[in-house]
């Protein structure tokens, strides 16, 4: 499955490769801002949508993506340096310390990378190693009236109607690895890709989510919930409000305005969205839950 879910950038949202020529399904709010930077006033991409009739008129995407390639567990090497009588900021840096050695051990090779990851306050260490490609092309986004129908708030609503999807392909070298974007590249083979099917669903029916989303806060305590709730969120979104309130007044007045602030403007809205729904969170048990992360 992990060789079917693709990483968009640094992890800013999900897709999932649906055929062996490198073509992935993404939502429409994650390929919004390539979508933005290929439109003009001449070619508003963002309201009629785009198609690539043949691969040569698939265009840049404007950032890259990558395949989990493998988690190591290296608890042990990072725990025997770490003491009990050390304060909290010394090991913090003595496990960044840490972290960098094992990323760059972890990270030889074309288009390979690692990040340490803590677990469980501290206790449990794991390097995520990836493989990047750089070459990714927009296929097919549809126009706004499908794919952003209902604005950001429909994100945060069930059931929803918006038709949120977009398609992009991944190119490599002729040799099959990592290459920057050149004519002479071909479509990603990847190791698997959904297949996808017209049969529908039924209760019971065997479901699983794997992706990258934005950060997530778990068993966060009372403390921290009220904290969020009374003072954190109202704030936000308040300031976010007169950003978008100001990014309005000047989208209004002219349309090339508009498509250069478009992706902005639905990143904050998507996020004051989340965070004028207070109640929902209220309604959780103390320690709950906060998600960051719209990743498809």
């Amino acid at each position: 499955m992990k060789d079917a879910v693709v990483r968009l950038g640094g992890g800013f949202c999900s897709g999932e490769m649906v055929s062996a020529e490198g073509l992935f399904l993404t939502n429409h709010h994650c390929g919004y801002d390539a979508v933005q930077s290929l439109s003009s006033v001449e070619h508003d991409y963002l309201t009629d949508g785009f198609w690539a009739m043949t691969r040569k008129d698939e265009a840049p995407a404007g950032f890259n993506v990558s395949f989990l390639q493998r988690i190591d567990d290296v608890t042990d090497r990072v725990l025997k340096e770490l003491t009990a009588d050390m304060s909290e900021a010394d090991r913090q840096a003595k496990i960044a310390e840490i972290g960098q050695t094992l990323e760059k051990e972890a990270a030889e090779g074309n288009g390979l990378s690692a990040s340490l990851k803590t677990m469980f306050e501290g206790n449990e260490f794991y390097i995520f190693v990836y493989k990047t490609y750089r070459d990714v092309r927009l296929v097919g986004a549809p126009p706004s009236a499908i794919g952003k129908f209902g604005g950001d708030t429909d994100n945060w609503m069930w059931p929803r109607h918006t038709g949120d999807f977009s398609m992009f392909r991944v190119y490599t070298g002729p040799d099959g690895e990592p290459a920057d974007p050149s004519e002479a590249n071909i479509p990603f083979k990847p190791k698997w890709h959904f297949p996808v099917s017209l049969n529908g669903v039924k209760e019971g029916d065997f479901a699983m989510v794997m992706g990258y989303p934005g950060s997530t806060d778990r068993f966060l305590c009372s403390q921290g919930v009220k904290l969020a709730l009374d003072i954190e969120q109202p704030s936000r979104v308040e300031i976010r409000a007169k950003k978008l309130d100001i990014y309005k007044q000047h989208m209004d007045a002219s349309n090339e305005v508009r498509i250069k602030y478009a992706a902005k403007d639905a990143q904050v809205s998507n996020y004051w969205k989340y965070f004028i729904r207070p109640a929902a969170r209220a309604e959780a048990p103390p320690c709950l839950r906060q998600e960051e992360g719209t990743g498809g």
